[in-house]
């Protein structure tokens, strides 16, 4: 590992000592919380950081013990349908492999990424630098983990998958009975382990963990006079790990995390505008198509999502129905609708109440992921019931188009630049 001279020691403990708010751009000096809490925006109400009373220990703790549940969770039944003597039960992989079999691969793919993949290398990467640092050990790659696993996160949807099997268990108790199997329970911890995990961790220990290499000497004058000079010049702030440095930085790589930095997120509009078009375009055959077939006694019927949610309306399940109908159409469509109205409020240079856009535009990824409900549990259906003559289900071709709407509207959410909507509204300041 390569130290550097003590200027440039100097020169990143001040950088690291402020932040912009990845919201709305608004400059911040570090300050260290005393208690339990957090630090949010004074411009927009964004979190910046966090402190939990020993947390770097109990995000390990939670950490290494996601990692355990994960195993187990993959170890033993998930699910069991019984039906007279007869009795199927599925496993974690169960649902990928159905939908690949059925000819589904794309949602094949999507379900084991989302609910199986990615959650492991969640849990994997961010435990491994946990334990690096509590070790003592520090070298720059730690910070390229952390940049990797926190670029994965928002695709890591156990929780999600969560609720698509509670839907799924509501569902099937009309067929047969529904015996839980150890993993559903595993998975349930893991859950909760992840949860708290991240919750407990104070992401600047990841970041400052190292020493900033590579600082241009020229930094140190702008350093030396931070409230004075850098307050009144254009900054970039690097997406990931929030540094904050001159925009003569633009186009270069974050000296901290590597990510490419950029003033803003280049042709935000643009490219959110198509996501949604597209997004838009494909929701239609979504809903024309049936997601699913469920076929008993050799009679069936193909469901649509709006079908699916009248049958549990006439089954007097009304909050799972609302719970279904929430997140299968309303989200989609609310999620498109409010990223357009966003889009065209930055384009009519609209100062019309940031901070509450802001705050809409936050939500609106907070509650995006949710409609993956529905492919989860068509996954999770498709893998149980196989009763031969007495029950099946299959998917349809409407799945893969919702699964695209799902896919496309997150993509769309990413690559917006919330900080747009605060370049015309200096004055809020």
């Amino acid at each position: 590992m390569t130290f550097q001279n003590h200027s440039s020691h100097k020169t990143g403990s001040v950088l690291q000592q402020a932040l912009n708010c990845s919201s709305c751009d608004a400059t911040h000096h570090y300050v260290e919380l005393e208690h339990t809490g957090s630090a949010s925006c004074s411009r927009c109400g964004s979190e910046l950081y966090r402190h939990v009373h020993h947390g770097h220990d109990k995000a390990l703790v939670f950490s290494f013990t996601a990692l355990l549940l994960f195993f187990f969770s993959h170890a033993f039944p998930f699910l069991a349908l019984q039906l007279g003597g007869r009795v199927e039960q599925n496993v974690m992989l169960s649902a990928t492999r159905e939908l690949y079999r059925q000819g589904f691969p794309e949602l094949a793919v999507l379900v084991f990424a989302t609910s199986i993949l990615i959650p492991l290398l969640v849990i994997s990467g961010m435990l491994t630098v946990l334990l690096l640092l509590k070790t003592g050990y520090r070298a720059p790659f730690i910070v390229h983990i952390y940049r990797f696993v926190k670029k994965l996160f928002p695709w890591s949807l156990v929780g999600v998958f969560m609720i698509g099997v509670l839907v799924a268990i509501v569902k099937l108790m009309d067929l047969a009975t529904v015996i839980p199997g150890p993993a559903l329970f595993f998975m349930l911890g893991l859950l909760i382990s992840m949860v708290v995990a991240q919750a407990s961790l104070d992401e600047r220990l990841i970041w400052n963990s190292v020493d900033l290499p590579n600082i241009d000497p020229h930094l140190e004058p702008y350093v030396d006079q931070f409230d004075d000079a850098w307050g009144k010049q254009p900054m970039v702030c690097c997406e990931t790990c929030d540094l904050l440095l001159p925009v003569s930085y633009e186009n270069h790589h974050c000296p901290r995390c590597g990510e490419h930095l950029v003033f803003r997120k280049p042709h935000s509009l643009s490219r959110t505008w198509a996501l949604l078009l597209t997004a838009a375009i494909l929701y239609i055959p979504a809903n024309v198509y049936p997601i699913m077939t469920v076929t008993q006694f050799g009679h069936g019927q193909p469901d649509t999502i709006i079908s699916g949610v009248q049958h549990l309306i006439e089954s007097q399940l009304w909050g799972l129905a609302l719970l279904v109908f929430f997140a299968s159409i309303m989200v989609p469509i609310l999620k498109i609708l409010v990223l357009a109205g966003l889009l065209l409020s930055i384009q009519l240079k609209s100062c019309w109440r940031p901070r509450d856009r802001t705050r809409l535009f936050r939500l609106t990824e907070i509650v995006g992921a949710w409609s993956m409900i529905d492919i989860f549990l068509i996954g999770i259906l498709v893998s149980l019931v196989k009763l031969d003559a007495f029950a099946t289900i299959e998917a349809g071709p409407g799945a893969s188009f919702f699964a695209a709407v799902v896919v496309v509207t997150l993509l769309a959410a990413h690559s917006f630049d919330s900080r747009l909507i605060w370049d015309e509204c200096q004055q809020y300041d």
